[in-house]
């Protein structure tokens, strides 16, 4: 078997809800990424075998399979599809994977990869919402087997957060503590241009939104809880986002044929499931599972992202894992970047790619809770 390499990545910035991007057509946030890698690379755009793109709530402007739209509204060549992806929040890091399982498979040379969701103009669950016109409250009633297995239980990421911030002694105090310093590390980042490269400007707009320069403990204290005597917050929690991201990933044959320089190599892709109840709790299980497979552990890693859909998601991986925090999520998580469902998962990994770049650290590990109760990871070798 061949070798899967990363040889482009890049993202716009993260706009927060109604804020840079609210205004601006899916189709062309995808292309403005897809353009952008594509043309960084130096490789002719008709050599690309597929795009594979991942969006969370395909209706509106972002239904017709956006990874199409998106690559045709760049002015690219028709003769190249794409495909869009919908594993929740692992969206376009499953992207990422199919995209790097054909290229190991030998059945592509170059697939684009990435994500791509204005929640501001397509709000979380919108198809649920929508599907509730045609007499539908959610995607599991009515199905006599999800209830004799999980009876009626709520499926909700709210009630799973609360869930795990009760399994695992997540107090309120800690949620906040790392909130506080998601943004903290965000902002430093921010102010040290350490995101510059990574950035793709749109529209003049380059600086992701989502970090709080006036946020504090005393702020946080002041919110009310998202449910009726839980934890948490709206403060512990990733926010609304707009924003796309795209990789570029190629095999042996093509870094050679087209004149390419890989950054980094797929090491290992996974991705395991644990109670959709819980939902959120995946990435432990996920994470052990890649590092048996790897034959790693953690102490092996030098960054890990994972992705922040909500404080106590991390606390109770780091707790179970023995992860050593200040590795993790080191320039601040979706708390304070935001988290633009199907395209956070190629935003992490451009992220983790030209962190890895700029610290020298050879492996990195990417990981997120995904809705099901799922979790990808992904482990790459910066070379």
């Amino acid at each position: 078997m061949g070798e899967a390499y990363i040889v482009g990545a890049l993202r716009t910035a993260v706009g927060r809800k109604k804020g840079a991007l609210a205004a601006a057509h899916p189709a062309d946030m995808g292309a403005h990424v897809i353009k952008a890698v594509v043309d960084a690379s130096g490789v002719d755009p008709a050599a690309v075998d597929d795009v594979v793109f991942g969006c969370v709530d395909t209706i509106g402007h972002q239904a017709g399979d956006i990874a199409r739209t998106a690559w045709l509204a760049a002015g690219l060549p028709e003769e190249v599809p794409g495909v869009t992806v919908d594993r929740q929040c692992g969206s376009s890091q499953q992207a990422v994977h199919f995209a790097a399982q054909a290229v190991l498979s030998g059945t592509a040379d170059l697939v684009v990869a990435g994500g791509v969701q204005n929640m501001s103009q397509i709000p979380i669950a919108a198809a649920m919402t929508v599907a509730g016109q045609f007499g539908v409250t959610d995607p599991f009633s009515g199905s006599r087997g999800w209830r004799a297995r999980y009876g009626d239980q709520p499926v909700s990421q709210f009630h799973a957060a609360e869930l795990i911030a009760e399994k695992w002694d997540v107090s309120r105090d800690a949620m906040e503590d790392f909130a506080l310093e998601s943004h903290r590390r965000a902002l430093a980042a921010i102010d040290a241009g350490r995101f510059e490269r990574e950035i793709v400007p749109y529209e003049g707009f380059a600086v992701d939104e989502g970090p709080r320069r006036d946020t504090s403990k005393e702020a946080m204290a002041g919110l009310r809880t998202l449910v009726e005597g839980g934890r948490l917050t709206a403060a512990v929690s990733s926010q609304i986002s707009d924003a796309s991201a795209a990789l570029l990933i190629a095999s042996e044959d093509a870094v050679r044929t087209h004149g390419l320089t890989p950054r980094a190599r797929i090491h290992h892709l996974s991705v395991r499931g644990a109670d959709p109840i819980y939902m959120l709790t995946a990435p432990i299980p996920a994470t052990a599972h890649a590092l048996r497979k790897t034959g790693m552990s953690l102490a092996d890693i030098d960054l890990v992202e994972i992705n922040e859909a909500f404080a106590p998601v991390v606390l109770a991986w780091a707790k179970e894992t023995g992860a050593d925090l200040a590795k993790v999520n080191v320039n601040g998580g979706a708390i304070a970047l935001g988290h633009p469902l199907g395209a956070t998962g190629a935003r992490l990994m451009t992220s983790l790619l030209h962190e890895l770049e700029r610290t020298g650290g050879r492996y990195g590990l990417q990981t997120m809770c995904e809705g099901g109760g799922q979790a990808n990871v992904t482990i790459i070798e910066r070379l």
